[in-house]
């Protein structure tokens, strides 16, 4: 019990050694992608998919560890892969949500597979499944910042459309928006956010950075753009406060970014609530 509350009282030396300017710089970018894309899941009743796309990764992580090939090329070429085949099976919300357990259920048995033909795929996979922030290089942190530049590119053209057709499918099309372009655009960036923020959060943590923040900024302001602001600022407050508290009480950085994530959605939950009662009474 001592051990898991101890304090290292030499925490603040530990913030400014290497690995840690490239936890923030990682924790930056990734807060950046996902605070953009986490409104537009919600929005479009997503957040499954987000979920899934993280674990149809999965065969491609360890499917290149097998191959010798880089983890981030196989898992973002299965991530955009799955995203495209779910975009074409499921034109319609409904339809998408069995499209993606179908591809999901594929995806996770072909990648235990893969796991159980290697030792080093088999490590792979606990690396996969809970990330570790603290591991980023410089060369991923370029790719990171590549990434989020083409995503505001991306965003800032497809805005409006990508807006209209996440609130109101059906009348985005009856007024000509390109519906079944953005959805395969949502996707495809989406997978893009996913493959990013694996190797930082893991699989089974990803909901916390895509779609917790965003829920929880969707609670505080009905505006779009001021919720992608407060999902990223949130985002980002998670994954830099979660880096200091781990460093200060020795945690798995993953496990106190998730947890300050979720407090952050329990207190606007909260606060909601109240409103809600004083103003029935």
């Amino acid at each position: 019990m001592n051990a898991f509350f101890s304090y290292d009282p030499l925490w603040t030396q530990t913030l400014t050694m290497p690995f840690m300017r490239n936890a923030f710089l990682a924790g930056l970018c990734i807060a950046l992608a996902a605070g953009v894309i986490g409104y537009f899941t919600i929005a479009r009743n997503s957040a499954f998919a987000s979920h899934a796309l993280a674990h149809i990764g999965l065969p491609g992580a360890t499917g290149a560890v097998l191959l010798g090939l880089p983890v981030a090329l196989g898992l973002g070429v299965f991530a955009v892969g799955g995203a495209w085949v779910i975009a074409a099976l499921g034109k319609r919300a409904s339809e998408r949500e069995i499209a993606t357990g179908t591809v999901l259920a594929f995806a996770t048995g072909l990648g235990l597979y893969f796991a159980r033909m290697s030792s080093s795929a088999s490590q792979q996979l606990q690396a996969f499944l809970f990330g570790s922030i603290l591991t980023i290089t410089p060369s991923q942190i370029v790719g990171f910042a590549i990434f989020d530049v083409l995503l505001l590119i991306v965003m800032a053209i497809v805005y409006r459309p990508m807006l209209f057709s996440s609130l109101d499918e059906q009348v985005a099309q009856a007024k000509g928006v390109p519906v079944g372009f953005m959805n395969l655009l949502f996707m495809t960036v989406l997978a893009g956010v996913i493959t990013i923020a694996v190797p930082a959060i893991g699989t089974l943590l990803i909901f916390a950075l895509v779609v917790t923040p965003a829920a929880t900024a969707m609670i505080v302001t009905n505006s779009p753009f001021k919720a992608i602001v407060v999902a990223t600022l949130l985002c980002l407050v998670s994954i830099w406060g979660g880096l200091v508290i781990s460093t200060m009480f020795p945690a798995p950085p993953s496990f106190v970014i998730v947890a300050l994530s979720t407090l952050f959605w329990g207190i606007a939950k909260g606060i909601e609530a109240a409103r809600k009662k004083n103003h029935r009474a």
